[in-house]
């Protein structure tokens, strides 16, 4: 029998490898860098397994080009890899305990995101690389986005609430209940050009007081049956759009807003829950999702983790973080508009969420477990933030 473990806000069977310091190089008992033979057997294995082994980031050894951990596994995937660009580690802190909600501001050029159970939002800046407290307390704040006239929109799941950061430093509470009764724990948002905001509501954050307040209903539903909501942009009304999943987590836009595309993490609470990427038609002017249905599956190779924080490029591929198999596994899935799986980015840390940034929104930024890393790409994402 498996040993079952949580790890940030997902239950899964294998939790991944622990990560690895930016300044750590592997030593023996002298003190002296060199490999061992338990070390050698274990890459001997991993090869013969047919399996990578988890990149160690803090060797300060080069990766060689191309970049070994950008995997092609399809034709089309060959000309979004660029050949002479590296996976980067841009920040590690064993105090950071689960990174997620990357969000990039184009204009102050920066990349802003969560570490939930430290109740604090960290910001990486571009021009230099600095990472400092972007804002603490943050409420357990999970999933950020910027809207269309620069402001921040935070999913917390301390409050339970999804709220906007005005320009004078004054929060606006955008939501916080349906019908009555309080959200689950908002999750990640989304904005669409009609300025209305998108955002699912699975529950982690009430589900264990190591990501917001635990409910005491003892119910995988904290408060009400799990949903995908938007907020009208003009009124504020909110209106249910679905509640035909388990628990919605990740979620983004086709790159023409026709469809919506929602990760499905219910297999934490549902055995019955698929693993798997869910799409939906956005019909009635944008006001209503028709014919879900599965858009990708997450198994590969015969096992099956979670998508998490997903992102659509300019040419409709779906870059989907991925964990909670292991070496080989972790990292970003990338599917093609057809749900084909066309790569692999692989990382040493389970990824919890994506983002495209940078000044041409060519650099994917990738959230993961206890560090913050990024990769250019040949493609651009398709939308803000």
């Amino acid at each position: 029998m498996k040993d079952t473990a949580r790890c940030g806000d997902l239950d899964h069977d294998v939790c991944g490898p622990e990560p690895v310091a930016a300044d750590q190089t592997p030593r023996n008992g002298t003190g002296s860098a060199r490999l061992t033979r338990r070390s050698l057997l274990a890459a001997a294995l991993s090869t013969a397994a047919g399996r990578a082994l988890a990149r160690d980031f803090g060797t300060g050894q080069p990766a060689g080009y191309p970049d070994p951990d950008i995997v092609i596994l399809d034709p089309r995937f060959k000309k979004y890899r660029i050949g002479n660009t590296p996976i980067q580690r841009l920040y590690y802190d064993p105090n950071m305990l689960w990174a997620e909600g990357p969000a990039w501001n184009g204009v102050g050029r920066y990349l802003v995101w969560s570490d939930i159970p430290n109740n604090v939002q960290l910001r990486w800046l571009e021009e230099d690389g600095h990472v400092s407290t972007f804002r603490h307390p943050s409420n357990n704040s999970n999933g950020n986005t910027f809207d269309y006239q620069g402001r921040q929109i935070s999913c917390e799941h301390g409050t339970r609430r999804v709220v906007r950061y005005e320009y004078d430093g004054s929060v606006t509470v955008l939501a916080d209940s349906w019908q009555g009764k309080p959200l689950n724990a908002p999750n990640d948002a989304v904005v669409h050009p009609d300025q209305s905001i998108w955002f699912t509501d699975p529950g982690y954050g009430s589900l264990m007081n190591y990501e917001g307040h635990k409910a005491n209903t003892d119910s995988p539903q904290p408060y009400q049956k799990e949903a995908i909501y938007r907020i009208d942009g003009k009124t504020g009304k909110m209106t249910k759009l679905t509640d035909e999943i388990y628990k919605p987590n990740g979620l983004c836009f086709s790159p023409d807003y026709k469809k919506l595309y929602v990760a499905e993490t219910g297999s934490t609470h549902y055995p019955d829950a698929p693993k798997h990427i869910k799409v939906w038609d956005i019909v009635d002017d944008g006001k209503r999702l028709a014919n879900g249905r599965e858009f990708a599956s997450m198994e590969y190779e015969g096992q099956a983790g979670l998508a998490d924080g997903i992102r659509a490029d300019v040419d409709g591929n779906i870059w989907a973080s991925a964990g909670w198999v292991g070496p080989g596994y972790n990292g970003v899935h990338v599917f093609a508009p057809d749900g084909d799986r066309i790569g692999i980015i692989r990382l040493p840390e389970i990824c919890s969420n994506v983002c495209f940034g940078g000044r041409k929104r060519n650099r994917l930024f990738m959230t993961a477990s206890q560090s913050l890393y990024a990769v250019y790409v040949e493609t651009r994402g398709a939308h803000i933030a």
